[in-house]
């Protein structure tokens, strides 16, 4: 690279700050650089394939190596990859696509492409850019989220044949993400309040506060 290289000190801080999802421009400000300063060098660092979480255990002298120009087939492996991504965040969307599965596309396409987790890191570094964030911080037993799943799930009458579709609700315990999954037969007043009564006795406890996140179907209010 170009000019005189960066202080490894200011290099972790860069990754650490990025790693806890800081916006480029506060980077900048508080690293002492510019903004396109800090982007080129996350992007040095993203081509050359390491998860930034392990670097900050690097030497210094491994850092010197890794933030030097990346070669072109370096570059060019990152760039076909770069090239999907609006397509792998459409698909996203669709039920039961996931990215697993994207990730299994790609390789069939570029079969000396990157691993799933650094498949999964560069897409996340990229949505990222891509808008605004929002981190949530949670106090233990704060709050329990809930909801029904999009797809639903069925089971077979062994008597009959007959195919019956059933919900899936789900409750989230925020701080530590433990998950009761529970399939019931509606979303009515009656198979929420149940499913939800048997995840408290799953959880062990009440949290302060649960969050439902849409009411329409069972026409209910906030807890």
């Amino acid at each position: 690279m170009a000019g005189k290289t960066l202080n490894m000190s200011k290099v972790k801080q860069i990754i650490r700050l990025r790693e806890n999802g800081v916006a480029l421009k506060t980077i900048a400000r508080s690293v002492g650089i510019s903004r396109n300063t800090v982007k080129k060098y996350l992007k040095l660092i993203e081509t050359k394939g390491y998860p930034k979480h392990e670097l900050l255990s690097k030497e210094d002298e491994f850092l010197e190596k890794l933030i030097s120009d990346p070669d072109q087939v370096s570059q060019a492996r990152y760039e076909s990859l770069e090239k999907m991504f609006p397509y792998i965040e459409k698909e996203l969307k669709r039920t039961g696509v996931n990215r697993w599965v994207l990730w299994g596309e790609y390789k069939d396409k570029h079969p000396d492409g990157y691993s799933y987790p650094h498949f999964c890191s560069y897409l996340r570094g990229w949505m990222t850019t891509r808008g605004a964030t929002m981190h949530f911080e949670h106090c233990p037993a704060d709050k329990i989220y809930i909801d029904f799943t999009g797809k639903k799930l069925s089971w077979v009458d062994r008597q009959t044949g007959v195919v019956n579709d059933v919900e899936v609700y789900v409750a989230i315990l925020g701080f530590s993400q433990l998950t009761y999954v529970q399939a019931v037969a509606s979303q009515k007043k009656a198979d929420f309040i149940g499913a939800t009564e048997n995840a408290l006795h799953y959880f062990g406890g009440v949290s302060q506060v649960l969050v439902p996140d849409n009411l329409k179907p069972i026409n209910m209010k906030p807890i």
